[in-house]
Protein backbone atom coordinates (compact mmCIF):
# COMPACT_ATOMS: atom_id res chain seq x y z
CA UNK A 1 0.00 0.00 0.00
CA UNK A 2 1.57 3.43 -0.93
CA UNK A 3 1.14 5.82 1.26
CA UNK A 4 0.40 9.48 0.09
CA UNK A 5 1.75 12.57 2.08
CA UNK A 6 -1.06 15.02 3.15
CA UNK A 7 0.03 18.61 3.14
CA UNK A 8 -2.17 21.53 4.04
CA UNK A 9 -0.26 23.98 1.58
CA UNK A 10 2.33 23.01 -1.11
CA UNK A 11 4.51 25.75 -2.40
CA UNK A 12 6.00 24.91 -6.20
CA UNK A 13 9.17 26.74 -6.33
CA UNK A 14 12.26 26.65 -4.36
CA UNK A 15 13.57 30.61 -5.88
CA UNK A 16 13.51 33.66 -3.70
CA UNK A 17 9.72 34.22 -3.88
CA UNK A 18 8.89 30.56 -2.96
CA UNK A 19 10.95 30.67 -0.17
CA UNK A 20 10.01 33.46 1.64
CA UNK A 21 5.91 32.74 1.06
CA UNK A 22 6.98 29.79 2.90
CA UNK A 23 9.13 31.88 5.63
CA UNK A 24 5.90 33.87 6.22
CA UNK A 25 3.44 31.29 6.39
CA UNK A 26 5.60 28.90 8.65
CA UNK A 27 5.81 31.85 10.79
CA UNK A 28 2.37 32.64 11.33
CA UNK A 29 -0.04 29.68 11.02
CA UNK A 30 0.78 25.90 12.64
CA UNK A 31 0.20 24.44 9.37
CA UNK A 32 2.09 21.10 7.11
CA UNK A 33 3.67 22.86 4.65
CA UNK A 34 5.86 22.16 1.75
CA UNK A 35 7.99 23.74 -0.71
CA UNK A 36 8.45 21.82 -4.13
CA UNK A 37 11.76 22.02 -5.85
CA UNK A 38 13.03 20.35 -9.12
CA UNK A 39 16.96 20.67 -8.43
CA UNK A 40 18.89 19.16 -5.84
CA UNK A 41 18.97 23.05 -3.57
CA UNK A 42 17.32 26.33 -2.96
CA UNK A 43 18.05 29.24 -5.51
CA UNK A 44 19.75 27.67 -8.20
CA UNK A 45 18.67 29.41 -10.88
CA UNK A 46 17.11 33.78 -11.10
CA UNK A 47 17.55 33.77 -7.60
CA UNK A 48 21.12 33.59 -7.55
CA UNK A 49 21.95 34.14 -11.20
CA UNK A 50 21.40 37.54 -11.59
CA UNK A 51 23.07 41.26 -10.76
CA UNK A 52 23.02 40.88 -7.14
CA UNK A 53 21.95 44.96 -7.31
CA UNK A 54 19.68 46.15 -4.73
CA UNK A 55 17.09 48.05 -6.55
CA UNK A 56 15.15 51.14 -5.35
CA UNK A 57 12.19 51.98 -7.06
CA UNK A 58 12.99 55.10 -8.76
CA UNK A 59 12.18 54.13 -12.22
CA UNK A 60 8.96 51.93 -11.94
CA UNK A 61 5.82 53.39 -12.81
CA UNK A 62 3.45 52.97 -9.40
CA UNK A 63 0.53 52.73 -11.68
CA UNK A 64 1.73 49.99 -13.73
CA UNK A 65 3.77 48.15 -11.89
CA UNK A 66 2.44 48.52 -8.27
CA UNK A 67 3.25 45.64 -6.78
CA UNK A 68 7.42 45.41 -7.72
CA UNK A 69 7.50 49.00 -6.81
CA UNK A 70 5.92 48.66 -3.39
CA UNK A 71 7.76 45.74 -2.90
CA UNK A 72 10.96 46.97 -3.85
CA UNK A 73 10.66 50.22 -1.45
CA UNK A 74 9.58 47.78 1.48
CA UNK A 75 12.05 45.08 1.04
CA UNK A 76 15.66 46.78 1.08
CA UNK A 77 15.44 47.46 5.03
CA UNK A 78 14.15 43.96 5.01
CA UNK A 79 17.07 42.52 3.00
CA UNK A 80 19.56 44.31 4.88
CA UNK A 81 18.69 43.43 8.56
CA UNK A 82 18.96 39.97 6.88
CA UNK A 83 22.42 40.24 5.48
CA UNK A 84 23.80 41.96 8.38
CA UNK A 85 22.28 39.01 10.88
CA UNK A 86 24.08 36.48 8.54
CA UNK A 87 26.97 37.87 7.57
CA UNK A 88 26.23 38.48 3.59
CA UNK A 89 27.68 40.97 1.62
CA UNK A 90 25.71 44.33 1.11
CA UNK A 91 27.65 47.24 -0.16
CA UNK A 92 25.09 50.07 -0.54
CA UNK A 93 27.16 52.04 -2.86
CA UNK A 94 25.02 53.45 -5.20
CA UNK A 95 23.95 53.46 -8.80
CA UNK A 96 23.87 56.08 -11.17
CA UNK A 97 21.23 56.05 -14.15
CA UNK A 98 23.22 57.96 -16.94
CA UNK A 99 22.00 59.86 -20.01
CA UNK A 100 24.25 60.09 -23.29
CA UNK A 101 21.78 63.15 -24.38
CA UNK A 102 19.16 65.48 -23.76
CA UNK A 103 16.06 63.28 -24.62
CA UNK A 104 17.42 60.70 -22.54
CA UNK A 105 17.65 63.44 -20.09
CA UNK A 106 13.98 63.68 -20.14
CA UNK A 107 13.55 60.39 -19.13
CA UNK A 108 15.58 61.08 -15.71
CA UNK A 109 13.34 64.11 -14.96
CA UNK A 110 10.39 61.16 -15.41
CA UNK A 111 12.23 59.35 -13.03
CA UNK A 112 12.61 61.60 -10.40
CA UNK A 113 8.52 62.48 -10.56
CA UNK A 114 7.94 58.38 -10.28
CA UNK A 115 10.73 57.89 -7.55
CA UNK A 116 9.35 60.13 -5.04
CA UNK A 117 5.80 59.11 -5.91
CA UNK A 118 6.85 55.56 -4.62
CA UNK A 119 8.50 56.68 -1.69
CA UNK A 120 11.72 58.10 -2.16
CA UNK A 121 13.01 61.45 -0.98
CA UNK A 122 15.63 63.91 -2.35
CA UNK A 123 18.42 62.60 0.16
CA UNK A 124 17.62 59.04 -1.82
CA UNK A 125 17.66 60.78 -5.32
CA UNK A 126 18.85 63.38 -7.70
CA UNK A 127 20.03 64.02 -10.96
CA UNK A 128 23.86 65.44 -11.31
CA UNK A 129 24.74 67.15 -14.51
CA UNK A 130 28.24 65.74 -16.26
CA UNK A 131 30.08 67.87 -14.51
CA UNK A 132 28.98 67.15 -11.12
CA UNK A 133 29.50 63.36 -12.37
CA UNK A 134 32.91 64.09 -13.48
CA UNK A 135 33.69 65.00 -10.14
CA UNK A 136 32.27 62.42 -8.52
CA UNK A 137 33.45 59.58 -11.41
CA UNK A 138 35.92 60.89 -13.94
CA UNK A 139 36.18 58.14 -16.19
CA UNK A 140 32.35 58.24 -16.91
CA UNK A 141 31.43 60.30 -19.99
CA UNK A 142 27.67 61.36 -20.17
CA UNK A 143 25.09 64.23 -20.34
CA UNK A 144 23.65 63.43 -16.68
CA UNK A 145 22.89 60.65 -14.33
CA UNK A 146 20.23 60.18 -11.77
CA UNK A 147 22.08 59.12 -8.38
CA UNK A 148 20.30 56.71 -6.13
CA UNK A 149 22.30 56.40 -2.75
CA UNK A 150 20.28 53.26 -1.46
CA UNK A 151 20.80 51.25 -4.12
CA UNK A 152 23.96 48.68 -3.98
CA UNK A 153 24.61 44.92 -4.20
CA UNK A 154 24.56 41.90 -2.28
CA UNK A 155 24.06 38.14 -2.97
CA UNK A 156 20.27 37.24 -3.29
CA UNK A 157 21.38 33.30 -3.52
CA UNK A 158 22.85 33.51 0.00
CA UNK A 159 19.90 35.65 1.13
CA UNK A 160 17.35 33.14 -0.21
CA UNK A 161 19.48 29.68 1.79
CA UNK A 162 19.13 32.20 5.33
CA UNK A 163 15.53 32.66 4.83
CA UNK A 164 15.22 28.75 3.67
CA UNK A 165 16.74 27.75 7.19
CA UNK A 166 14.64 30.13 8.70
CA UNK A 167 11.69 28.00 6.88
CA UNK A 168 12.96 24.58 8.18
CA UNK A 169 13.29 25.53 11.82
CA UNK A 170 9.72 26.47 11.39
CA UNK A 171 8.56 23.23 10.08
CA UNK A 172 8.55 23.22 6.64
CA UNK A 173 9.59 20.52 4.41
CA UNK A 174 11.73 21.24 1.82
CA UNK A 175 11.15 18.48 -0.82
CA UNK A 176 13.94 18.74 -3.23
CA UNK A 177 14.65 17.05 -6.31
CA UNK A 178 11.01 16.85 -6.95
CA UNK A 179 9.76 17.90 -10.68
CA UNK A 180 6.14 18.25 -10.98
CA UNK A 181 5.10 16.22 -14.11
CA UNK A 182 1.05 16.15 -13.79
CA UNK A 183 -1.66 17.98 -11.54
CA UNK A 184 -5.37 16.87 -10.41
CA UNK A 185 -7.06 19.38 -9.09
CA UNK A 186 -10.62 19.25 -8.09
CA UNK A 187 -13.10 21.53 -5.61
CA UNK A 188 -11.74 20.25 -2.43
CA UNK A 189 -7.45 19.32 -2.85
CA UNK A 190 -5.10 19.21 -5.60
CA UNK A 191 -2.81 15.85 -6.40
CA UNK A 192 0.83 16.29 -7.74
CA UNK A 193 2.37 13.69 -9.58
CA UNK A 194 5.97 14.04 -9.96
CA UNK A 195 8.37 12.94 -12.90
CA UNK A 196 9.46 10.06 -10.80
CA UNK A 197 5.88 8.93 -10.60
CA UNK A 198 5.49 9.46 -6.84
CA UNK A 199 2.77 12.16 -5.53
CA UNK A 200 1.54 14.31 -2.88
CA UNK A 201 -1.81 15.45 -1.94
CA UNK A 202 -2.51 19.25 -0.72
CA UNK A 203 -5.48 20.82 0.32
CA UNK A 204 -3.93 24.32 -1.29
CA UNK A 205 -1.18 24.92 -3.80
CA UNK A 206 1.09 27.91 -4.90
CA UNK A 207 2.78 28.54 -8.17
CA UNK A 208 5.66 30.36 -8.09
CA UNK A 209 8.19 28.81 -10.15
CA UNK A 210 9.81 31.27 -11.69
CA UNK A 211 11.02 30.51 -15.37
CA UNK A 212 8.37 27.71 -15.68
CA UNK A 213 5.67 29.35 -13.57
CA UNK A 214 3.83 29.16 -17.03
CA UNK A 215 4.15 25.85 -17.74
CA UNK A 216 3.22 24.75 -13.90
CA UNK A 217 0.07 27.46 -13.97
CA UNK A 218 -0.90 25.92 -17.52
CA UNK A 219 -1.02 22.33 -15.82
CA UNK A 220 -4.04 24.07 -13.75
CA UNK A 221 -5.42 24.32 -17.18
CA UNK A 222 -4.68 28.16 -16.43
CA UNK A 223 -3.49 31.23 -18.49
CA UNK A 224 -3.68 28.80 -21.58
CA UNK A 225 -4.02 31.59 -24.42
CA UNK A 226 -0.35 33.42 -23.11
CA UNK A 227 3.12 32.38 -23.83
CA UNK A 228 6.42 33.58 -22.82
CA UNK A 229 9.99 33.83 -23.96
CA UNK A 230 13.30 33.17 -22.28
CA UNK A 231 16.51 35.48 -22.74
CA UNK A 232 19.39 34.85 -21.29
CA UNK A 233 21.46 37.77 -20.09
CA UNK A 234 25.59 37.16 -20.44
CA UNK A 235 28.20 39.34 -18.78
CA UNK A 236 31.92 39.77 -18.89
CA UNK A 237 33.75 40.12 -16.09
CA UNK A 238 36.20 43.23 -16.13
CA UNK A 239 40.28 42.82 -15.24
CA UNK A 240 41.28 43.54 -11.84
CA UNK A 241 43.39 46.59 -12.97
CA UNK A 242 40.15 48.07 -14.05
CA UNK A 243 37.61 46.71 -11.69
CA UNK A 244 38.10 50.46 -10.12
CA UNK A 245 37.84 52.89 -12.88
CA UNK A 246 34.17 53.91 -11.98
CA UNK A 247 32.85 52.63 -8.12
CA UNK A 248 29.51 52.81 -8.41
CA UNK A 249 27.12 51.00 -10.40
CA UNK A 250 26.27 52.29 -13.91
CA UNK A 251 23.01 51.97 -15.61
CA UNK A 252 21.44 53.44 -18.59
CA UNK A 253 18.26 55.01 -19.89
CA UNK A 254 16.33 52.24 -21.90
CA UNK A 255 16.16 52.76 -25.62
CA UNK A 256 12.98 50.22 -25.91
CA UNK A 257 11.37 50.77 -22.73
CA UNK A 258 8.19 48.46 -24.80
CA UNK A 259 10.69 45.24 -24.34
CA UNK A 260 12.35 43.78 -21.14
CA UNK A 261 15.75 44.09 -22.59
CA UNK A 262 17.72 45.80 -19.97
CA UNK A 263 20.67 48.43 -21.29
CA UNK A 264 23.95 48.03 -20.76
CA UNK A 265 25.45 48.02 -17.21
CA UNK A 266 28.48 48.20 -15.24
CA UNK A 267 28.24 46.28 -12.41
CA UNK A 268 29.58 46.44 -8.75
CA UNK A 269 29.25 43.25 -7.33
CA UNK A 270 29.27 42.52 -3.81
CA UNK A 271 32.07 39.58 -4.48
CA UNK A 272 34.31 42.73 -5.35
CA UNK A 273 34.16 42.19 -9.02
CA UNK A 274 33.35 44.18 -11.54
CA UNK A 275 30.88 43.15 -14.52
CA UNK A 276 29.42 44.43 -17.85
CA UNK A 277 26.22 43.74 -19.66
CA UNK A 278 23.77 41.62 -20.21
CA UNK A 279 22.22 41.60 -23.15
CA UNK A 280 19.23 39.32 -23.83
CA UNK A 281 19.70 36.11 -26.75
CA UNK A 282 16.54 33.88 -26.99
CA UNK A 283 17.23 30.34 -25.94
CA UNK A 284 14.72 27.66 -25.72
CA UNK A 285 14.18 26.87 -21.66
CA UNK A 286 15.10 28.87 -18.84
CA UNK A 287 17.74 26.77 -18.02
CA UNK A 288 19.66 27.21 -21.21
CA UNK A 289 23.15 29.39 -19.20
CA UNK A 290 25.80 27.71 -21.77
CA UNK A 291 23.56 26.74 -25.13
CA UNK A 292 21.18 28.05 -27.39
CA UNK A 293 19.25 24.52 -27.41
CA UNK A 294 19.01 22.62 -24.27
CA UNK A 295 17.69 19.47 -26.06
CA UNK A 296 15.69 18.42 -29.22
CA UNK A 297 12.04 18.28 -27.45
CA UNK A 298 12.80 21.44 -25.59
CA UNK A 299 13.62 23.26 -28.33
CA UNK A 300 10.53 21.54 -30.91
CA UNK A 301 8.29 22.07 -27.62
CA UNK A 302 9.64 25.99 -27.77
CA UNK A 303 8.98 26.35 -31.60
CA UNK A 304 5.61 24.97 -31.40
CA UNK A 305 4.39 27.57 -28.44
CA UNK A 306 6.08 30.30 -30.77
CA UNK A 307 4.35 29.61 -33.70
CA UNK A 308 0.96 28.66 -32.17
CA UNK A 309 0.90 30.82 -29.31
CA UNK A 310 0.94 34.72 -29.10
CA UNK A 311 4.52 34.71 -29.24
CA UNK A 312 4.18 34.37 -32.64
CA UNK A 313 2.22 37.79 -33.05
CA UNK A 314 5.82 39.72 -31.94
CA UNK A 315 7.68 38.06 -34.70
CA UNK A 316 5.74 40.91 -37.22
CA UNK A 317 7.87 43.62 -34.71
CA UNK A 318 10.39 44.99 -37.34
CA UNK A 319 12.12 46.53 -34.13
CA UNK A 320 11.69 43.65 -32.25
CA UNK A 321 13.56 41.10 -35.03
CA UNK A 322 16.23 43.85 -35.26
CA UNK A 323 16.86 43.82 -31.41
CA UNK A 324 17.41 39.76 -31.55
CA UNK A 325 19.79 40.13 -34.21
CA UNK A 326 21.86 43.38 -31.74
CA UNK A 327 21.32 40.58 -28.93
CA UNK A 328 23.27 37.50 -30.64
CA UNK A 329 25.98 39.70 -32.31
CA UNK A 330 26.21 40.71 -28.54
CA UNK A 331 26.49 37.26 -27.52
CA UNK A 332 29.01 36.29 -29.81
CA UNK A 333 31.45 38.88 -29.97
CA UNK A 334 32.95 40.31 -26.94
CA UNK A 335 33.89 43.77 -28.64
CA UNK A 336 30.30 44.24 -29.63
CA UNK A 337 29.34 43.79 -25.33
CA UNK A 338 32.11 46.02 -24.93
CA UNK A 339 31.29 49.03 -28.08
CA UNK A 340 27.89 49.65 -25.91
CA UNK A 341 29.75 50.11 -22.53
CA UNK A 342 32.73 52.45 -24.26
CA UNK A 343 30.33 54.57 -24.78
CA UNK A 344 30.19 55.76 -21.56
CA UNK A 345 32.86 54.31 -20.46
CA UNK A 346 35.42 55.27 -23.00
CA UNK A 347 38.81 54.13 -21.61
CA UNK A 348 38.00 50.56 -21.41
CA UNK A 349 38.88 47.68 -24.17
CA UNK A 350 37.94 43.97 -25.09
CA UNK A 351 40.90 42.60 -23.58
CA UNK A 352 40.25 44.36 -20.59
CA UNK A 353 37.44 41.77 -19.67
CA UNK A 354 39.53 38.07 -19.52
CA UNK A 355 36.08 35.68 -18.66
CA UNK A 356 32.73 35.59 -19.15
CA UNK A 357 30.52 36.03 -15.74
CA UNK A 358 27.50 34.40 -14.36
CA UNK A 359 25.05 34.19 -17.09
CA UNK A 360 21.10 34.47 -16.21
CA UNK A 361 17.96 33.73 -17.64
CA UNK A 362 14.46 36.47 -17.77
CA UNK A 363 11.24 35.03 -18.93
CA UNK A 364 8.88 37.66 -19.84
CA UNK A 365 5.22 36.09 -19.94
CA UNK A 366 3.47 37.27 -23.66
CA UNK A 367 0.03 38.43 -23.55
CA UNK A 368 -2.74 36.77 -26.24
CA UNK A 369 -2.62 40.05 -28.33
CA UNK A 370 1.05 39.55 -28.61
CA UNK A 371 2.73 42.05 -25.99
CA UNK A 372 4.79 42.17 -23.25
CA UNK A 373 2.93 41.76 -19.66
CA UNK A 374 4.75 44.54 -17.54
CA UNK A 375 2.93 43.65 -14.51
CA UNK A 376 3.21 39.93 -12.47
CA UNK A 377 -0.13 37.83 -13.02
CA UNK A 378 -1.65 37.03 -10.34
CA UNK A 379 -4.77 34.17 -10.76
CA UNK A 380 -6.52 31.67 -9.17
CA UNK A 381 -7.46 27.81 -9.64
CA UNK A 382 -9.57 25.77 -7.93
CA UNK A 383 -7.53 25.60 -4.97
CA UNK A 384 -4.44 27.07 -6.41
CA UNK A 385 -2.66 30.48 -6.42
CA UNK A 386 -0.62 31.65 -9.39
CA UNK A 387 2.33 33.97 -9.44
CA UNK A 388 3.43 34.27 -13.46
CA UNK A 389 6.00 36.72 -14.54
CA UNK A 390 7.45 37.81 -11.84
CA UNK A 391 10.49 39.69 -13.19
CA UNK A 392 13.05 42.00 -11.78
CA UNK A 393 13.20 43.55 -9.51
CA UNK A 394 11.82 40.54 -7.88
CA UNK A 395 14.64 39.96 -6.05
CA UNK A 396 14.60 43.11 -4.27
CA UNK A 397 11.08 42.89 -3.81
CA UNK A 398 10.76 39.30 -2.65
CA UNK A 399 10.42 39.53 1.15
CA UNK A 400 7.70 42.10 1.40
CA UNK A 401 5.89 40.79 -1.97
CA UNK A 402 5.44 37.31 -0.38
CA UNK A 403 3.72 38.91 2.71
CA UNK A 404 1.37 40.65 0.21
CA UNK A 405 0.70 37.44 -1.39
CA UNK A 406 -0.08 35.91 2.39
CA UNK A 407 -2.40 39.05 2.90
CA UNK A 408 -4.64 38.00 -0.01
CA UNK A 409 -4.91 34.46 0.60
CA UNK A 410 -6.62 35.92 4.13
CA UNK A 411 -8.41 38.56 2.41
CA UNK A 412 -9.56 36.29 0.18
CA UNK A 413 -10.63 33.48 3.38
CA UNK A 414 -7.98 31.18 2.12
CA UNK A 415 -6.38 31.61 5.37
CA UNK A 416 -7.71 32.59 8.57
CA UNK A 417 -6.31 35.44 11.04
CA UNK A 418 -2.69 34.09 12.42
CA UNK A 419 -3.13 33.47 16.24
CA UNK A 420 -0.12 32.61 17.85
CA UNK A 421 2.81 33.91 15.48
CA UNK A 422 6.34 32.49 15.78
CA UNK A 423 9.04 35.09 16.27
CA UNK A 424 10.15 36.59 12.89
CA UNK A 425 13.39 38.36 11.72
CA UNK A 426 10.16 40.95 9.99
CA UNK A 427 7.35 42.36 11.30
CA UNK A 428 4.35 40.94 8.74
CA UNK A 429 1.92 43.65 9.89
CA UNK A 430 4.20 46.30 9.66
CA UNK A 431 4.91 45.36 5.95
CA UNK A 432 1.12 44.60 5.58
CA UNK A 433 -0.15 47.97 6.49
CA UNK A 434 2.26 49.45 3.92
CA UNK A 435 0.54 47.41 0.79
Amino acid sequence: MIIVQKYDIAIIGGGVLGTTISYWLSTLYDLKICLIEKEHDVALHSSTRNSGVIHYPFYIDPKKKKNFARAAFLSHDMWKVLANENNIPWVQGGTIEIALDEEQHKTLEKYMVLGKENGLTEEDISILDSNELKQKEPNLNCHSGLYCTKEGSTNYGLLTKAVSELSKKNGTNFLLKHNVKHVEETSKETNIIFSDNSSLTANFVINCAGGNSLDVAKKFRLLKDYSDLHFRGEYWVADSNIANLVKTNIYTVPRYPEFPFLDPHWIKRASGETEIGPNAVPVDSPEAYDSFVTDIPTTLSKITDIVTGSTKKLLLNTDFISLISKEFLSSISKSAMVERVKKFIPAIKPEDFPKRGTAGIRTPVISPEGSFVSEMIEIEGKNSFHIVNYNTPGATGAPAYSAFVVKKLQEKGILKQPKNQKDSIWDFNKIIEQD
